[in-house]
């Protein structure tokens, strides 16, 4: 007996997808029988950064493991600030697969300091693709959900930092807290389209950028900042992508069609400490 897959002939598009949670969300949703249109920048945005950024090569192996699953996917460098491009691989991604039900906001960068020492560059860069770049996202592809006319559901990736600000990460908070109020507001705004909004906040995660080891020279000079970033389960430094990737497929999907303007938290109780 074939087993019915839970998004069969819908469309997702995700962004920051050459890599770590993005490449997560991808394959699963795939997995799960949406077709995928991705984008990814593929290179290095932000000066302050301490990990690797992603390459083409990486987003061709994303478009190898989607189509693995036997998913179809449509492929493109991009940045999400740039809201031409953004519309346009949208307008594609349309055309190619007919429609468009989710959106997973996923694109971000994270780099640290304190708040007065922080150039101007560090904050708005930072702000420009975390928080602006999730605006522009929604903005690019709210249309055509609603042009469909079906609803659709809309998954924003925020953080434990949006849930309780962090020392060292006053901008990264800032933008994270700030997709709180975007998904709050889009969720009021959409509802009347059966378009969901919600987001979810993980603690750390097993990626480039979630294992950054530029937080130990913070750590180091400042060991008074440590306990914030306690979480209460102990006996796993990490979340795996794919364990995030659960909570997206839900929400993806009709399981969870009573739940919108929610914020998840999948942070090991990090947030109550």
């Amino acid at each position: 007996m074939t087993q019915v897959r839970s998004l069969e002939g819908r469309v997702a598009f995700i962004t920051g997808a050459a890599r770590g949670q993005g490449r997560s969300h991808a394959i699963r949703l795939a997995r799960e029988g949406a077709s995928i249109i991705a984008i990814d920048v593929c290179s290095a945005v932000a000066e302050h950064n301490t990990y690797d950024a992603a390459t083409s090569e990486d987003f061709t192996e994303t478009v190898r493991l989607v189509e693995a699953e036997g998913g179809k996917i449509l492929a493109r460098e991009a940045d999400v600030r740039d809201s031409a491009a953004l519309a346009a691989v949208v307008k594609d991604g349309v055309e190619q697969f007919g429609r468009l039900d989710i959106v997973v906001a996923n694109a971000g960068v994270c780099n640290w300091n304190r708040f007065w020492e922080m150039s101007d560059e560090q904050w708005e860069t930072l702000i420009d693709i975390n928080l602006t770049g999730v605006w522009k996202t929604l903005k690019a592809a709210v249309p055509s959900i609603i042009e469909g006319g079906r609803g659709g559901s809309i998954v924003v990736i925020s953080s434990v930092a949006g849930l309780k600000a962090m020392p060292g990460q006053a901008h990264y908070g800032s933008a994270k807290f700030g997709l709180v109020g975007l998904t709050q507001a889009a969720a009021k705004e959409l509802g009347e389209y059966r378009i969901r909004v919600n987001s979810i906040h993980p603690y750390g995660v097993n990626t480039p950028m979630g294992v950054d080891q530029g937080a130990l020279a913070v750590f180091q000079n400042y060991p008074q900042y440590l306990p914030n970033f306690t979480p209460i389960l102990t006996e796993t430094a990490f979340a795996e992508p794919d364990e995030i990737s659960d909570t997206v497929v839900w929400l993806a999907g009709d399981g969870s069609r009573t739940v919108t303007a929610s914020h998840i938290a999948l942070d090991q109780g990090n947030s109550k400490v």
